[in-house]
């Protein structure tokens, strides 16, 4: 079981469905297991390496090195440690703090998530040190996970560490959608937003990638990139965030608007440079694995969107008042059934000194919705297991838990006004703890209705 608390989530409220749903995110997350990906898509055979059909002919290989960055990079690390073994040449992999295990042919470095720190930086500089005399008889295999934004940081000329935790910072809490907020990374940074890649040429690019965003499309700092710095200061002002940026990156992206700094590299820009991407996981894979378990266990199953973003308590709203629907008139799924969708909400924190956690706060948006039915549950976790700043995935609630919030003098409103919600799920024992999950491809939230 990935899932470590189970029998503390089925210690009260509605246990049948609540029991569904804890089967079903166990479901989820063993599809898009990268270690077991990666195993599966990276074959050596025959003095080849295989990825996906592709061959490499080890013989015309130098060098193989092994890069990259992300919450649940270490499993694709792991498993291209145990494949390529003395074949790698070197490896530098950058992981959350905490990761504690070591590979024999890669070195692991842990840094900070969600706010970069100096190791983010160090581990930036050691990749980068990694091209400097790259050539087209080398292979750089490049594993790609989200939280690789903050794990590896390289600023532009001009902006300081501590400018960079300073507009991470600014941007967690803004309530942006994360390809917004990638945006603006890509744009004050020398690898992210495919410039990794314009070092790395003329050597070999594989790309073993977890999609985490909504766009469902290949991304990283070894992918071209799809915005512009007119989209990077439209996003800090949409935000109300332009004036609060330190002036090094005002006047950095005011350059970059004049066309007088270098833009992210696009498609054209790296037609020369042979790239190879492997999706290995995303969110609309994981969905399609637990609608085909659902039906199994014989309910209507209906995937509502693998989109889903907005500020989270809201959307659970939203969310919990279509299970109710469906609950009270059958409609539009008959009982029982699942509802099922993916994608990545947001709490924009403006009061409150609370932990919040996205998927917490989505819960508690959906309980409002589904308190006056009957065997209803509803599930939401982050897959990497990390809900926001909290140590937990997620979180559960069913038909009876605003009873028990009352019970405990509590209130809903209240607390996500506060961004509370950790606090709260954890005094009803209802947050979800998996611990690190081995991946990562955005949110997944379920809800269970019976009969």
């Amino acid at each position: 079981m990935i899932i470590k608390n189970t029998s503390e989530l089925l210690s009260h409220g509605n246990y049948q469905s609540r029991n569904l749903c804890i089967e079903l995110i166990e479901t989820a997350l063993h599809s898009v297991d990268l270690f077991k990906e990666t195993k599966r898509n990276i074959r050596i055979r025959n003095n080849f390496l295989i990825a996906a059909g592709k061959k490499y002919d080890l013989s015309k290989l130098d060098r193989i090195f092994v890069v990259g960055g992300g919450k649940a990079t270490f499993a694709i690390a792991k498993a291209l440690d145990e494949k390529l073994q003395n074949r790698i040449t070197n490896g530098i992999v950058s992981v959350k703090k905490g990761e504690k295990r070591r590979l024999d042919h890669i070195n692991i470095i842990e840094s900070g998530h969600p706010v970069p720190d100096k190791n983010s930086l160090e581990a930036a500089s050691a990749i980068c040190n990694l091209t400097s005399d790259s050539t087209d008889r080398d292979l750089f295999i490049c594993g790609i996970t989200g939280g690789a934004s903050s794990l590896m940081v390289a600023p532009c000329d001009g902006i300081s560490l501590s400018d960079k935790i300073m507009v991470n910072e600014l941007l967690l809490k803004s309530g942006a959608p994360i390809n917004a907020i990638n945006s603006v990374r890509n744009h004050l940074s020398k690898i992210k937003g495919g410039n990794l890649a314009r070092l790395i040429h003329p050597a070999k690019i594989l790309n073993l990638i977890a999609i985490d965003e909504i766009e469902g499309l290949p991304w990283g700092p070894t992918v071209p990139d799809r915005t512009t710095f007119d989209d990077s200061v439209s996003v800090l002002k949409k935000y109300n965030l332009w004036k609060k940026m330190p002036n090094s990156v005002r006047t950095y992206l005011s350059i970059g608007l004049k066309n007088k700094k270098p833009e992210t590299p696009k498609d054209r820009d790296l037609k020369d440079t042979e790239i190879q991407n492997i999706v290995l996981a995303s969110n609309e894979k994981m969905l399609d694995a637990v609608h085909a378990r659902a039906k199994k266990l014989g309910l209507n199953a209906a995937i509502l969107s693998s989109k889903i973003e907005g500020e989270s308590s809201e959307a659970g709203k939203v969310f919990g008042s279509i299970a109710a629907e469906v609950g009270s008139r059958g409609r539009p799924f008959k009982p029982p059934c699942v509802l099922i969708a993916g994608g990545e909400t947001t709490v924009k924190i403006d009061n409150g000194k609370g932990k919040g956690g996205p998927s917490q706060e989505f819960v508690l948006g959906a309980a409002l919705e589904i308190c006056n039915s009957k065997k209803i549950a509803v599930a939401s976790i982050d897959t990497d297991g990390t809900d926001g700043p909290t140590e937990v995935a997620g979180g559960i609630c069913d038909n009876l838990t605003v009873g028990r919030i009352a019970k405990l003098n509590e209130d809903i409103i209240s607390t996500l006004n506060r961004h509370y919600s950790y606090q709260l799920l954890r005094k009803l024992e209802d947050t979800i703890v998996t611990g690190a999950t081995e991946t990562n491809v955005m949110d997944l939230d379920l809800a269970v209705v019976l009969r």
